[in-house]
C-alpha cells in the first residue's frame, strides 16, 4: 500500500533543482505583480544601453563628433576670431559642448522609428506596463549617451588648454543643465520618430529642426557682430540662452535668471511636447 505526498500548495515543477529558470518561471503557481512605471522605465533604458553593449559602433556619434566639431571650429577659426585657437577655445567650448549633445537628441527618434518599422513597439503595446514606459526609457537610456558626449568634449578641451574658472562644480552643473535641456528636446525627435514613415526620413527632418537652432545661435561668435534681423532670432533661440547659461556656469559668472530660463523651458517643452507624443503613440495603427 502506498501513500500519497502531502499536499503543498506547490507544483513538482517548481521544487525540480534541475529546472532551468525559463522553465521555473512559467511554471509559478501565482501571476507576477505588474511592475511599477519607475520600474518598467527603468528596465526600457537598460534595454537602449544593451544595445549599445552589443552594438558599440552607435557610441560613434557619442565619441567623434565633439571630438571633430572641437578640433575643427577651434582650429578653423581660431585665428581668425581671436587670434588664436587657445584664446578662442575658452569662448567656444560650452558652445561645442551644447552642439554636441544636441545632435545626438536625434537619435532618438531615428531608434524610435527602427523599432517601429521592425514591429518591435506594437509588442510593446500590448504588455501590461506602464504605458509610456517604452518612450520614457529610451530617453533615460539615451541619457547616457549625452553624458559620454559631455566627457568626451570637456576631456579634450582640458588637453587642449580649456580652463573654466567655474572649476569642477561649475562644469557639473553646466552639464547637468544640459542634460535636462536635451531630455525635453528629445520630445520633438520622438514625435518625428513616431509620425515618419523610415528612419532616414526622421533623420532627414530632424537635422532641418537643428540646424537653425545650433547653427543660429552664440555657439561660435558673439551675437553683436550679426545683422539685426539674425539678432532677434538669436535672442529667442532657446539654445542661445542655454549656451549663455553653460558658460556662464562654466565660468563662475551665470546669474539665477539665466538658469531659471534654461529650467523653465525645458519644463514647458515637456509638458507640451510629452502629451502630444503619447497621444500619437497611442493613437499610432
Amino acid at each position: 500500500m502506498t501513500t500519497s505526498p502531502a499536499r503543498t500548495g506547490v507544483t513538482p515543477a517548481r521544487t525540480d533543482p534541475g529546472l532551468n529558470p525559463l522553465r521555473a518561471a512559467l511554471a509559478l503557481d501565482e501571476r507576477p505583480s505588474r511592475p511599477g512605471s519607475l520600474g518598467a522605465a527603468l528596465t526600457f533604458g537598460w534595454r537602449a544601453l544593451l544595445k549599445i553593449k552589443h552594438v558599440p559602433e552607435q557610441l560613434f556619434d557619442a565619441t567623434l563628433t565633439p571630438v571633430i566639431f572641437t578640433l575643427m571650429f577651434t582650429y578653423l577659426f581660431g585665428g581668425a576670431l581671436a587670434g588664436d585657437p587657445r584664446s578662442y577655445l575658452q569662448y567656444l567650448l560650452p558652445g561645442i559642448l551644447v552642439q554636441s549633445v544636441l545632435i545626438i537628441t536625434v537619435y532618438t527618434g531615428f531608434t524610435l522609428n527602427t523599432d517601429i518599422s521592425k514591429g518591435v513597439f506594437d509588442r510593446f503595446r500590448s504588455l501590461p506596463i506602464w504605458r509610456p514606459a517604452p518612450i520614457v526609457g529610451a530617453l533615460l537610456g539615451d541619457t547616457v549617451r549625452y553624458s559620454v558626449a559631455s566627457v568626451m568634449t570637456i576631456g579634450l578641451g582640458l588637453i587642449l588648454g580649456f580652463r573654466p574658472d567655474g572649476g569642477v562644480v561649475g562644469v557639473v552643473l553646466a552639464v547637468l543643465l544640459l542634460l535636462v535641456f536635451s531630455f525635453s528636446l528629445s520630445w520633438i525627435f520622438t514625435i518625428l520618430g513616431l509620425v515618419m514613415r523610415s528612419p532616414n526620413a526622421v533623420m532627414g527632418v530632424s537635422m532641418m529642426v537643428l540646424m537653425p537652432l545650433t547653427f543660429a545661435s552664440n555657439v561660435f561668435v558673439d551675437p553683436s557682430t550679426m545683422p539685426g534681423w539674425l539678432q532677434s532670432w538669436v535672442g529667442v533661440n532657446p539654445v542661445s540662452h542655454l549656451v549663455t547659461a553653460t558658460r556662464g556656469l562654466m565660468a563662475g559668472t551665470a546669474s539665477t535668471s539665466e538658469v531659471v530660463w534654461v529650467l523653465v523651458a525645458s519644463a514647458v517643452l515637456t509638458a507640451v511636447l510629452a502629451p502630444i507624443t503619447m497621444r500619437i503613440y497611442r493613437n499610432r495603427n
